[in-house]
């Protein structure tokens, strides 16, 4: 019992806090093959832009680094076989340098953090590279099999036990659903949009993107990409108005060869939902390519080689909630990881939450109260793109920039993920 005791004693001494050090990210390029000015470039070398970044800005001996923690939701392709670890060794990291990567949809890019920054805090790592990379373009993903729809379930609907007890739709469904349900009106959904392309536009204007900002450039030295190329700026609401819903027609293709529609999945488990549709290009995300990575470490390793903190980890928290509605545990998450950071609302400063679809901040900002001027300041998804793995770490580094440019001191970012997943996280300024 001695023993045991000593040695849990010995653990929590080991524990630690996790900064951040440094966030990088490239800009969003269109994600569509012929438009896109990333879209030819190989996942891999997309994602070795940030990592070589991350060390060159901060000199750190790559060899230090005890893990790249990596999200990408589609790993198939030139996006699988690890590409945390293959854009690690593209970028001139040490062998020695471990990598591994992640899916969980589009909160991938929170979760490689928040693991990341849990064996920082554990004692078990020292230096660790969070990050990830998304290629939404041909490039990063395989063409679609002949006779499948464009856009697939996130379950395999091969699984008919799994589809009976949770039956899951395409997401811009589960938006609409979510919208019918709440009573959310589309001018409201359209006036959100609206404003995160006015916000991103004064962001992108005042240079507020910079400091976290590197170029992208082909491999004879030209340069790609060096802003953001999603961005509409001269959006109006008559323009989002003459938009025609975006899942209207896809609500009655069949899933397979059962004959169940995407509209039918979600009769299976809300059959009194009369389906109202409200999404479409404008107020939902941006399809874009691009990658993001954060460098974390322990307050020992950080002041023993002379690296300056700008945040520190504060909490972390996952939620799950429904499946078929697939895109409302960001409230839940946001409750929790406030309880796991003993802090209410009002000690928040700035909150991000993913533009994966108006309804999602729409929702959170009305059940939570949450004051409009704090929620997703420099504009989101809508207006600048939704890289899906890479997203999470993207608004991390950005919520970093802004808390230090506004001198505030505490942040939370949080996503809706597929399969009915937030994760979360507070991060606090440090001077």
């Amino acid at each position: 019992m001695t023993a045991t005791i000593a040695r849990w004693s010995a653990l929590e001494e080991a524990m630690s806090e996790a900064w951040i050090i440094d966030a990088v990210r490239t800009p969003r390029g269109i994600g569509k093959l012929g438009k896109g000015a990333l879209a030819e470039i190989h996942p891999q070398q997309l994602g070795s832009t940030v990592l070589r970044a991350l060390a060159e800005r901060n000199k750190i001996d790559t060899a230090d680094v005890d893990d790249v923690i990596w999200g990408t939701s589609s790993q198939v392709g030139p996006q699988g076989r690890d590409l945390g670890r293959m854009s690690a060794l593209d970028a001139g990291y040490s062998v020695k340098s471990s990598g591994v990567t992640l899916d969980r949809f589009c909160g991938s890019g929170i979760t490689a953090v928040n693991f990341a920054a849990s064996t920082v805090m554990s004692g078990m790592s020292d230096l660790v590279v969070a990050g990830g990379c998304e290629m939404m373009s041909g490039k990063g993903r395989p063409p679609p099999t002949p006779g499948t729809p464009w856009a697939s379930p996130v379950f395999d609907s091969g699984n008919m036990r799994l589809r009976e007890s949770h039956p899951q739709t395409q997401q811009g469904i589960c938006a609409d659903a979510i919208a019918t349900i709440e009573g959310i009106e589309r001018q409201a959904l359209d006036e959100l949009a609206l404003e995160s392309q006015r916000r991103a536009a004064i962001a992108i204007d005042e240079g507020r993107f910079s400091k976290s900002l590197v170029p992208v450039y082909h491999e004879d030295g030209a340069l790609a990409l060096d802003r953001e190329e999603y961005p509409r700026p001269q959006t109006t609401m008559e323009g989002l108005s003459a938009l025609k819903p975006a899942f209207e027609q896809m609500a009655d293709i069949a899933v397979d060869s059962t004959g169940v529609t995407y509209r039918g999945l979600v009769l299976k488990k809300y059959p009194d939902v009369d389906l109202k549709f409200v999404h479409h290009a404008g107020n939902s995300s941006g399809v874009v390519d691009g990658s993001a990575a954060i460098l974390l470490a322990s307050p020992e390793y950080a002041k023993s080689h002379g690296l300056k903190p700008r945040a520190r980890v504060v909490a972390m928290a996952n939620q799950g909630d429904c499946p078929t509605l697939m895109l409302n545990a960001p409230v839940p998450a946001i409750k929790k990881v406030l309880a796991k950071a003993g802090l209410t609302l009002d000690d928040i400063d700035l909150i991000e939450i993913n533009e994966a679809f108006a309804v999602v901040v729409e929702k959170a900002i009305r059940d939570l109260g949450l004051d409009r001027e704090k929620v997703n300041v420099n504009g989101g998804a809508i207006a600048l793109g939704h890289p899906i793995g890479a997203t999470g770490s993207m608004l991390i580094g950005t919520m970093v920039d802004e808390l230090e440019r506004r001198g505030l001191r505490r942040g939370l970012v949080t996503m809706c993920a597929g399969g009915g997943m937030a994760p979360a996280i507070i991060v606090e300024r440090m001077d």
